[in-house]
């Protein structure tokens, strides 16, 4: 097939007519927050519009390549409901979704902008490093004004580069949707290299290669990419292409003055969630970094995916950094917690409890239930129930609280008045146990709590508990409570 046949197959393909966007990972490592950041926003801005969202593996690095790293991506992406209409797992029409198997398509579009005078031969030489840098001062370059002819002859036997060919003159603007028109002078630009002497694409020269012959509408990235943007745009440009829609996102900030980064312990979207984070608190808190609603929305904190889709707009993206606040996600968390159904957060809690729990005679849900509106990530859990399984030592003094009315002495009689009251119950439940507590407190005529603290000390060692008296004594059954109050007495008495 000539090149002419095949630039016009690969043009036939590509898609037209909708909203096509893609999120195009590195396989070198986990999942931070900016990067789930992008991959939302990318999937919003396509399904917003009923278009379709795309993986792109972007592994033309290999020297980065950290093994395990595509399953995290793909199990990120499942885990978060971002699910990708087209793919390398998935396939699709304008395949394949690794960069390394288009190995093949690169050398002949970076062939093809060399005889459109837009790029050029370079035999010059230099290390990768050097290349990857920019680190190049095209004037002093003698490939760039080599004669085509004796360039393509040389390119048969010597090793070589192809770089852009940036006009030394005038200026390049493009538009970016956050941040508008942004011009530069082209003498500020370098002659980045677009093919590497291994055959490989560089970064910027595949995505524009892939974007186009994918049918990408909408380019979201990192602002950190605008610098290249305008080298993007004379690389479309030079290939008589459309240029795509850029949306860059300002970067999501540990504080005022740093990114987050892994290095300085930020954590990931796995960091996250083994920390006891809902994915979708995640995932709505990130959809906030960086991007409000508008109009009668714009007091609303709390979406699922459906209604982010809907109120999803570009317009809504912020040219400013976001802080990561970690006690702003663990408000987000806690509010997903409670609205959580009882029987999906005794799931989720499970693993948890069991962690403290040991002992199966102790109902789950009815632990889980304690906890649903005391806790804001999952992980908080062990903590608060390590009571549960023995009787940890605790303090006399624990037994005096001013505002139960209660101390050491008024406690011995409560727990001798209540011990035959409860060996007596036929029925072993909250109503019940309640009955029973307030029944004594009636007869005393004291406050509740001046008879349900001394018992809670008794059954718990804790100061703090959650939930209070009847729950746990009703988990823990009648023997075993029964024992811990006969213990608090003799610890009263000795």
């Amino acid at each position: 097939m000539s090149d002419t046949a095949f630039f016009e197959e690969m043009e036939a393909r590509i898609p037209h007519g909708q909203v096509r966007t893609r999120f195009a990972p590195s396989p070198t490592g986990y999942m931070h927050v900016g990067n789930l950041r992008t991959a939302l926003y990318t999937y919003l801005i396509a399904k917003h519009s009923d278009g379709v969202f795309i993986l792109r593996i972007e592994d033309t690095d290999q020297s980065r390549q950290v093994e395990g790293a595509e399953e995290i991506i793909y199990h990120t992406l499942e885990e978060c409901g971002l699910r990708h209409d087209e793919g390398p797992d998935i396939g699709g029409p304008v395949g394949p979704y690794i960069q390394t198997e288009r190995r093949s398509l690169y050398g002949k579009y970076a062939k093809m902008l060399v005889g459109r005078g837009h790029a050029y031969y370079c035999f010059c030489d230099k290390t990768e490093s050097e290349e990857d840098s920019g680190e190049f001062e095209r004037a002093d370059c003698p490939c760039r004004s080599l004669d085509p002819a004796e360039a393509l002859k040389r390119a048969e036997t010597e090793p070589y580069v192809i770089r852009q060919k940036v006009p030394h003159e005038g200026t390049t603007t493009f538009h970016d949707a956050s941040f508008g028109d942004i011009t530069v002078p082209n003498d500020s630009l370098d002659d980045q290299v677009l093919l590497k002497r291994d055959g490989l694409p560089t970064y910027n020269f595949a995505n524009v290669v892939d974007d186009h012959l994918m049918g990408i509408t909408h380019v979201v990235r990192g602002s950190e990419y605008l610098a290249s943007a305008p080298k993007y745009n004379l690389l479309y440009e030079g290939f008589g292409w459309e240029i795509p829609e850029y949306v860059h996102c300002s970067p999501v900030m540990r504080d005022q003055q740093h990114k987050m980064s892994k290095r300085h312990g930020d954590p990931s979207y796995e960091d996250l969630r083994r920390d006891g984070f809902l994915t979708d608190a995640i995932l709505n808190y990130v959809a906030l970094l960086g991007w409000s609603p508008k109009g009668e929305l714009a007091e609303k904190e709390f979406f699922t995916m459906k209604e982010l889709s809907e109120a999803f707009d570009i317009a809504g993206i912020s040219k400013s950094p976001a802080i990561f606040d970690i006690e702003k996600l663990k408000y987000f968390n806690a509010q997903y917690i409670r609205n959580m159904t009882p029987e999906a957060f005794s799931k989720a809690a499970e693993p948890y409890i069991r962690q403290a729990v040991k002992n199966e005679a102790y109902s789950v849900s009815k632990i889980a239930a304690l906890l649903q509106n005391r806790t804001e990530k999952l992980t908080d859990i062990p903590e608060k129930l390590d009571f549960f399984d023995e009787l940890p030592e605790y303090e006399t003094e624990f037994y005096t609280n001013k505002k139960s009315k209660t101390n050491a002495e008024n406690s011995l009689d409560v727990l001798k008045r209540m011990l035959p009251i409860l060996e007596g119950l036929e029925n072993w439940d909250e109503e019940t146990l309640k009955s029973a507590f307030t029944g004594l407190a009636e007869e005393m005529g004291c406050k509740n709590a001046t008879v349900m603290w001394p018992v809670r000390i008794a059954v718990s060692g804790r100061l703090v508990t959650p939930g209070g008296v009847v729950e746990i004594c009703d988990i823990l059954g009648k023997e075993e409570s029964l024992r811990r109050i006969r213990a608090g007495i003799e610890k009263l008495e000795a």
